[in-house]
C-alpha cells in the first residue's frame, strides 16, 4: 500500500512540474494582455450562505474575495503586519488592505510582470509589492504577525523549504493562514509536511464543496473573459486553468479526486 501511495505521489508531483511552464506562460500572457485589470484574482473562489458586504467595484470578484475573507478573517488582521506569498495580480492583498484594517500588507510573487502590474494598478496606504521567491523570502527573521498563502503552494518545488521560510519570517505567536488544493493521493503527504514544520496546527478543514459552488457560480464570467482575452488556440488550456465547468479539474473536485484544504497554524 505504501509503495502505491509513493508511486502516485511521485507521478502527480512530476505531472505538476510538467504543467508549470504553461502556468508561467499564462501569468506572463495575462499580465501583458490585461492592462485594465479585469483579472486581478486567479483563485477558484468560495461560496457560502453568508452575504459578505462589498463595495460596488468589488462585486464582480465576489467569490474570489470570499475565499480571502474566509481564510484571513479567521484570524483578525487589524493592526497587524501581514505578508502574502504568491499574490498573483494582487486582488487578495488589496482586499485585505482595504477591508480588514491591517497595519501593513506586503505581497510578493515570483512573476515580475505581475508585480509590475500590481505596483502600477494599486495605490493603497500600507500595501506594497515586490518580486520574490517563496522558497527564499526576502525578509528578516521574526518580521510578520501573519503570513497568508492562497492557492499557490501546489506549484512549489520544495514545500518543506517554503514552510521553513514561513516559520523564519513569522514573529513568535504569529499565524500562518494556508489554503490550497491537492490531489487526493497527495493529501497525506501535505499533512505530514505541516505536522513536521514546527508550526502548531490550530485548525484544519476541507472546503471543497464551497469551492465547487463558487466555480459553478463564476463560470459564466470566466467563459466571457476567456472569449475576450485569450486566443482561441489556447481556450482549452485556459479553461482547464480556470476550472470552468466542463474541465477535468472541475470534475476532479466533483468526483473527490481533488480536495481544497484550509489550515491555520501558529508559531510558538
Amino acid at each position: 500500500m505504501n509503495s502505491v501511495r509513493k508511486f502516485w505521489s511521485t507521478f502527480l508531483a512530476c505531472r505538476a512540474k510538467l504543467l508549470n511552464p504553461f502556468w508561467k506562460a499564462w501569468y506572463w500572457y495575462i499580465s501583458n494582455r490585461d492592462k485594465d485589470g479585469e483579472v486581478i484574482f486567479l483563485n477558484y473562489g468560495y461560496a457560502d450562505h453568508n452575504k459578505l458586504e462589498l463595495k460596488k467595484e468589488d462585486e464582480s470578484n465576489r467569490y474570489s474575495i470570499q475565499l480571502y475573507n474566509h481564510i484571513a478573517d479567521s484570524t483578525k488582521l487589524e493592526g497587524l503586519d501581514v505578508l502574502e506569498v504568491g499574490c498573483g495580480r494582487g486582488g487578495g492583498a488589496s482586499y485585505m488592505a482595504r477591508y480588514l484594517a491591517p497595519k501593513s500588507v506586503k505581497a510578493i510573487d515570483l512573476c515580475k510582470k505581475s508585480i509590475d502590474f500590481c505596483k502600477s494598478y494599486y495605490t493603497i496606504e500600507g500595501l506594497s509589492f515586490c518580486s520574490g521567491n517563496a522558497l527564499n523570502l526576502p525578509f528578516m527573521d521574526n518580521n510578520f504577525n501573519v503570513v497568508i498563502n492562497v492557492e499557490s503552494s501546489h506549484r512549489y518545488s520544495d514545500m518543506e523549504r517554503f514552510l521553513g521560510e514561513v516559520y523564519r519570517v513569522l514573529k513568535p505567536g504569529g499565524y500562518f493562514l494556508f489554503a490550497d488544493l491537492r490531489d487526493k493521493e497527495l493529501i497525506e503527504s501535505l499533512k505530514k509536511q505541516l505536522d513536521s514544520c514546527r508550526l502548531k496546527i490550530i485548525s484544519e478543514e476541507i472546503i471543497t464543496s464551497n469551492v465547487i459552488k463558487a466555480l459553478a457560480l463564476s463560470n459564466e464570467k470566466k467563459m466571457d473573459l476567456i472569449e475576450r482575452l485569450v486566443p482561441k488556440l489556447f481556450h482549452g488550456l485556459t479553461k482547464e486553468f480556470a476550472g470552468t465547468k466542463e474541465t477535468a479539474l472541475y470534475k476532479s473536485f466533483i468526483k473527490g479526486k481533488k480536495e481544497y484544504l484550509h489550515y491555520i497554524l501558529q508559531k510558538d
